[in-house]
Parts: C-alpha cells; sequence; structure tokens
C-alpha cells in the first residue's frame, strides 16, 4: 500500500511538472509571435516590457518559492492577452470586435479583469508563508493588493500618454474616447480580484489541497 501510495505521488508530480513546463514555455513563445512586424512597435516594446518583467520574475523565483499551477496558469493567461494586446495595440485587437460587433474594443476590459485574477498569486503567497492569520485575511490581502496595483498602473498610463503627447501616447492609454475609461479599467481588475479571492479560498481552503496542486 505504502509503495502504491508513492506510486500516486509520483504520477502526480510528474504531472504537474509537465503542466508548469508548458506553462513556462508559453509565454516566450507568445511573446515571440507578438513581436512579429507589430503595427506600433513603440506600443509594442512598453506592453510587452511588463509581461516579460513578470514572467522573468516569476522564473527567477521559482526556486525559492514555488507556486501552484493554477496561480502559474493565471500569470500566463494574462501574459498571454497581454503579448496580443502588445501586437495590435489594444483598441485594435480584432477578435471582440469582428466576433461580437462591438463599437468599442473590449479586449483591454478582458484584460483588466485577467490582471485582477492575480490576485490569486498574492494570497497564495501570503497565506502560505503565513504573512496574514489565515485564509480570509490572504484573499482579502491580494484583493487590495491588486486594487493597487491597478491604480497605479492608470496613472503609469497617464504619464506615458502625456509624456509622448501623440498617437503612440493615446494608442497606449487606449480610452478609446471614453472618459470614465480608468474607472472602468479598475472596476474590471476589481471584479477579477473577486474572482480570484474566491477561487483562492474555494482551492486552499483546506491546506492539505497544496499537495495536490
Amino acid at each position: 500500500m505504502r509503495d502504491a501510495g508513492k506510486s500516486v505521488n509520483s504520477v502526480k508530480m510528474t504531472t504537474r511538472n509537465k503542466i508548469t513546463t508548458l506553462l513556462a514555455l508559453s509565454v516566450p513563445v507568445a511573446v515571440a509571435v507578438s513581436a512579429v512586424n507589430p503595427p506600433a512597435g513603440n506600443v509594442w516594446f512598453i506592453e510587452i516590457f511588463w509581461c516579460v518583467s513578470y514572467w522573468i520574475f516569476l522564473a527567477a523565483t521559482f526556486r525559492h518559492f514555488r507556486f501552484s499551477n493554477t496561480a502559474y496558469s493565471i500569470a500566463a493567461f494574462w501574459c498571454i492577452l497581454q503579448t496580443v494586446g502588445a501586437h495590435y495595440t489594444f483598441e485594435l485587437v480584432p477578435l471582440t470586435q469582428d466576433c461580437f460587433g462591438f463599437e468599442r474594443n473590449h479586449f483591454d476590459r478582458i484584460a483588466h479583469f485577467a490582471v485582477g485574477l492575480n490576485a490569486f498569486l498574492i494570497s497564495e503567497f501570503l497565506f502560505r508563508k503565513k504573512i496574514v492569520p489565515g485564509l480570509r485575511a490572504a484573499a482579502i490581502g491580494g484583493f487590495f493588493v491588486i486594487v493597487a496595483v491597478a491604480g497605479l498602473w492608470e496613472i503609469v498610463e497617464w504619464l506615458y500618454a502625456v509624456y509622448d503627447g501623440g498617437e503612440m501616447g493615446a494608442a497606449f492609454l487606449g480610452s478609446q474616447g471614453d472618459i470614465w475609461d480608468a474607472q472602468k479599467d479598475i472596476l474590471c481588475d476589481t471584479l477579477g480580484g473577486l474572482v480570484a479571492g474566491t477561487l483562492f479560498t474555494g482551492i486552499f481552503r483546506n491546506s492539505k489541497s497544496l499537495s495536490n496542486e
């Protein structure tokens, strides 16, 4: 029975490692594809910088703190969305307008929701490192950190748009003429953070699930 248990755990670990490897490779591939003839090279560089920096950070800290595959999947999901937005610029991504006939391109809203999902990683780190007292505190902590990051990002977009003062700045800002764009973006980040907190709580309700992730 003990040998059977070891065999099952070995299979789970092998599967987990394969998934982690696939996730690790997915983002560099997406970045490489995104780099092929982007229509706005300056915007591509700025947008891709954040994605690549985030992925390098996760890779550099992998040996010291290994997140669950759920966390890495969320991070990869946002990074891939970012590479798509970087290639086309977020307001010109063809998928959302061509498929659904929207007057406004809502791809940036989807990407902001994905940003909010990254609260999962913050909550997982807080919980597993026992920085906060318990699951609920970790979920709340991750939520508030990601909302703060969302607000700071809107300031970064605004400052760059003012600095550039031209079409590239406007493309990076991506407001598409909506005076409430920043507030709506933060709302999408917030909704993503709420979903992340719910998902995190459900997965880590029993801390033993850590070994099964």
